[in-house]
């Protein structure tokens, strides 16, 4: 008999599972006359690689970027691996090796490109006019201030050769594929890795008007070089998405169904303040725990609140933490030790922030653990320091990384 947290550990696997590549190549390009150019990047891309040297019956090369262990074996595509969240010296010329296979792609050739949630970090190939120190202060300011993914990739893209569908313009005339892992909310393919091979549409004074929303500074020479660098106009390329935050979610409310919980998915586009949005949940949850019942569904049985999407944290303390395990914190604190009441969160990526933890998990025990430990919730969750919370109280969640990313995913259990 296996108890309630690994119940929803198991049905969190469930959800890692739906968003890995394999066998999700369904659609492949025919062999073209010249070759076949594999590239990618984003934390997906080493496996998403392996996965399509397995299923593609011709022969091949190229390269992909992935972060820093995150390494799958391939036998002919090599893979480079690079910094992220924080783009480094590594990223950068990896990158230029990227970029230069593309340029160079000739009619005959057909491009695949394998892309998923990361690669805007190690894709990072800063205009003329902008240094790549400049380029990283600016991506870590973003990282701390608060803002939504589509508003850091609008930035990204802004400052780059290679985002916004730069890349699909140097590719031209090569043909090309483009193979997807979506972590964006609502599966924009111009905003996945910011899009370096999708036509994106907006205004060069978007990035400015972000940067200067979130207190961002930057010189007249970038202002200038931003304003200047006008998105591309682009052919239409096939393109597939392999997995979705939304793919995940179904997959977990099948397995949620089995362990004789009645599953609903409230979004798969879950945004906000990490802390305030936690917050919300447990407020959502006792109501159904008070009521007995969400909107026309009676608390018969055991309801399991699902959702992905991706919050964000405006950093103030200097603490450890990612955004899932502020969430879950901001949680438990709300929740205040109600019985009947479990819940996890993590990045399905396997890294919640920086750290060596998916997430973490939490019940009515929580509270409880930390005033064993003489711990102050509170000012952990003020202090940004959720990862220390919860490795002393032994509830973060460790999966190591997944090779895959469809963003958070959270599963609150409300029970009788």
């Amino acid at each position: 008999m296996i108890d309630t947290e690994q119940k929803l550990k198991l049905i969190m696997n469930s959800a890692l599972e739906a968003a890995m590549p394999k066998d999700k190549f369904k659609f492949l390009p025919p062999k073209p006359k010249g070759k076949l150019i594999v590239l990618g990047a984003g934390k997906a891309a080493a496996s998403m690689a392996a996965e399509f040297e397995k299923v593609y019956n011709h022969s091949l090369e190229g390269i992909v970027i992935t972060r820093y262990g995150h390494y799958t074996k391939t036998k002919v595509i090599k893979v480079l691996e690079a910094s992220h969240p924080k783009p480094d010296q590594a990223g950068l010329e990896a990158t230029k090796i990227l970029f230069d296979l593309a340029k160079n792609a000739k009619k005959d050739d057909h491009i695949v490109f394998l892309i998923s949630g990361g690669a805007s970090s190690l894709l990072t190939l800063p205009l003329d006019g902008v240094s790549f120190e400049e380029k990283q202060r600016i991506n870590t300011e973003l990282l701390i201030s608060g803002a939504a993914i589509d508003k850091m990739n609008i930035v990204r893209r802004s400052l780059s050769q290679i985002k916004g569908g730069r890349l699909a313009q140097a590719i031209y005339p090569a043909q090309m594929t483009t193979y997807m892992i979506s972590d964006i909310p609502g599966d924009d393919p111009a905003y996945i890795g910011s899009g370096p091979t999708i036509q994106a549409i907006g205004r060069n004074e978007d990035a400015i008007s972000i940067l200067d929303d979130y207190k961002i500074r930057i010189s007249k020479q970038v202002e200038k070089v931003i304003l200047s660098n006008t998105l591309p106009k682009l052919k239409i390329f096939p393109q597939h998405m392999l997995a979705t935050p939304m793919m995940a979610l179904k997959s977990a409310a099948k397995m949620a169904e089995k362990q004789g919980y009645i599953p609903i998915i409230l979004s798969d586009y879950l945004e906000g303040e990490a802390y305030i949005e936690g917050k919300k949940m447990a407020e959502l949850a006792i109501s159904i725990k008070k009521n007995k019942k969400y909107n026309n569904i009676n608390l018969e049985k055991p309801i399991l609140l699902l959702s992905g999407g991706e919050t964000t944290v405006t950093v103030k303390g200097k603490g450890k933490g990612g955004r899932n395990s502020e969430f879950i914190l901001s949680m438990a604190i709300a929740l205040n030790s109600i019985k009947g009441i479990d819940a996890l969160a993590i990045d399905t990526d396997g890294i919640d922030g920086i750290e060596d933890n998916a997430g973490a998990y939490i019940s009515s025990k929580t509270l409880q653990k930390a005033r064993f430990n003489n711990l102050d919730p509170i000012d952990y969750l003020s202090n940004n320091n959720s990862y220390s919370f919860f490795k002393i109280i032994k509830d973060l969640i460790y999966t190591s990384p997944t090779l895959t990313n469809v963003n958070d995913f959270r599963a609150v259990l409300i029970q009788p």
